[in-house]
């Protein structure tokens, strides 16, 4: 029968291998972030799962589909020349990480929602949750400010989705 100190011990050990995992996690997540900045789109395997799911599609018309949030990332950045994202804040529990981010941007490229680039600049807040597995971003689910950030680029808001 164990004793009370080995069971502490266990506990402690768990702990430890837990908030290392957590840690382990907020750095996959700093580095995505820091990949998406210096623009290093083929370094993004690095951080997302090849079947990585986008819940909430980081671009309009992106597919619906396993592993697309890679093109859709690739457009977003082709739609903005000045392209930032800043992570506010990160939260880890279990292997999920939640990013507070402000981002910010220039149009001046085409986007699906807005084909002409309209030179204007945004910053907005969003909240972005990872869940990773096996140390890559496996989903992805946000919520952003994006009324913000159509006026402020001066696009239209869509009527249908």
């Amino acid at each position: 029968m164990p004793t009370q100190a080995h069971m502490t011990a266990n506990a402690v050990n768990d702990v430890n291998e837990a908030v290392a995992a957590m840690a382990a996690n907020k750095k996959v997540v700093d580095g995505f972030v820091a990949a998406v900045n210096e623009r290093r789109i083929d370094d993004f395997p690095d951080f997302l799962a090849r079947d990585v799911i986008d819940h909430n599609k980081i671009i309009h018309g992106e597919e619906d589909r396993p592993g697309a949030a890679f093109e859709g990332f690739r457009q977003q950045l082709a739609a903005f020349g000045e392209f930032v994202v800043v992570a506010d804040e990160l939260i880890a529990e279990g292997d999920a990480v939640v990013a507070r981010l402000t981002v910010s941007g220039v149009h001046t490229g085409a986007h699906p929602r807005m084909p002409e680039p309209t030179h204007r600049a945004f910053s907005v807040e969003q909240i972005w949750v990872f869940t990773l597995r096996e140390g890559r971003i496996a989903e992805i689910r946000a919520v952003s400010d994006r009324l913000g950030m159509f006026l402020q680029l001066g696009w239209d808001w869509p009527t249908a989705d």
